[in-house]
């Protein structure tokens, strides 16, 4: 691919960027389709693959502890609530974002390994209570432990001042598909943990 063959109709590319596949993605679209405007790619098309890749590298982490996606997430839930470290499923489902066949799944899971427990709430004995056992206390702590260090791994790939920038141009983005909702609780991998 020539510098040509990168030109952005606003202006030159730095040269000091390297070349990735979007860039001969694009490339072929502009020679094939010229009547396109195809920057939009640069951008969905890199944030779809980073996004990607970053949950590969989470995962990957959960994994050292025994768990998938889903179990850190019901297992960051809990442990965010406070003492006494729990919730009904519902308040599981709605932090979560998942449907509550997909929640029951989840906590069958979680408790035959010992990590939640699952019992009669004491307001209403209609509902049930999803809580943390000790057990699994210590694997969300340590599993958190080293998520947070796992981010910062992450993170640190970019400037300090080009990570501050895009959580802001992110924020703003994000904003624009989701009610900021801060009224509810926040949850799900997105969150985080």
């Amino acid at each position: 691919m020539t510098a040509d063959d990168r030109r952005d109709p606003r202006g030159p590319l730095d040269p000091r960027e390297p070349l990735d596949r979007l860039d001969l993605i694009q490339a072929a679209w502009r020679r094939e389709r010229p009547d396109l405007d195809v920057r939009p790619q640069g951008v969905i098309g890199r944030l779809h693959r980073v996004a990607g890749h970053l949950t590969d590298e989470l995962v990957t982490v959960y994994r050292q502890h025994g768990l998938g996606e889903g179990d850190f997430d019901v297992l960051a839930t809990l442990r965010r609530a406070g003492a006494p470290y729990e919730r009904t499923p519902g308040d599981l489902c709605a932090n979560t974002l998942v449907t509550s066949g997909a929640m029951t799944k989840r906590v069958d899971r979680l408790a035959a390994a010992g990590l939640v427990t699952r019992r009669v709430s004491e307001r209403d004995a209609r509902e049930r209570v999803i809580a943390l056992t000790p057990h699994g206390m210590d694997v969300i702590d340590a599993a958190f432990t080293d998520h947070m260090a796992n981010e910062r791994r992450l993170l640190d790939a970019l400037d300090p001042a080009d990570a501050e920038h895009l959580e802001h141009l992110l924020r703003r983005w994000l904003a624009l598909f989701e009610d900021a909702g801060l009224d509810r609780p926040l949850s799900g991998p997105a969150a985080t943990g």
